[in-house]
């Protein structure tokens, strides 16, 4: 029943947000944004970049929030118009794909979830950040986001094997530099 009233009380505060009223839209704001300044921070290396995209992105939540259909997740929605938000920042900063294909059959290096579990959050999310732009938009798309390399290709309008050939090379990067990281912090380097 308190699950029904909390969707209930969105509900109500995202109509009141369409109607124009600013406290409603600060509530919704206040709600979001935290978790949405982390999605942002996942494509935007940048803490002052991150707050601009993300703030570009609540004028575009706002404004097209007569659309939202209250069909599925009210966050989710929110996190699309993020994500496409920092791609259109990635694409206006500079051309970061490398247009490489690779054949079907190639497999790369993973980083598993072993080498993952000395390092916090903020480790691993400053070893994201020190990746090419290219490779990190693909690795977020791919790895965090769920997108499959042929939405991924369409969303970003390359190729397939570009898609495949980023998250490669950002595995095998993120692979080096948590072996360099293990090895500073086991005294061999």
């Amino acid at each position: 029943m308190k699950v029904i009233n909390l969707h209930q009380e969105e509900r109500q505060l995202i109509e009141q947000a369409v109607a124009n009223n600013r406290q409603a839209q600060q509530q919704l704001y206040a709600k979001f944004s935290p978790k949405m300044l982390g999605v942002c921070r996942q494509y935007v290396s940048d803490l002052h970049h991150a707050e601009d995209v993300m703030i570009t992105a609540f004028m575009k939540v706002f404004t097209n929030l007569n659309k939202f259909e209250h069909k599925g997740s009210f966050e989710g929605w929110i996190r699309r118009i993020m994500v496409n938000e920092c791609i259109d920042f990635i694409r206006v900063k500079k051309n970061v794909f490398k247009h490489q294909d690779i054949e079907e059959g190639v497999t790369f290096g993973n980083v598993s979830d072993e080498d993952l579990n000395d390092f916090s959050v903020d480790d691993i999310q400053l070893l994201i950040d020190k990746l090419p732009d290219g490779c990190k938009t693909i690795f977020n798309l791919y790895a965090i986001e769920g997108y499959k390399h042929q939405e991924i290709a369409t969303m970003l309008n390359i190729t397939e094997g570009t898609s495949k050939s980023q998250l490669a090379n950002a595995r095998k990067l993120l692979q080096n530099q948590i072996n360099q990281l293990k090895q500073t912090q086991n005294g061999t380097k």
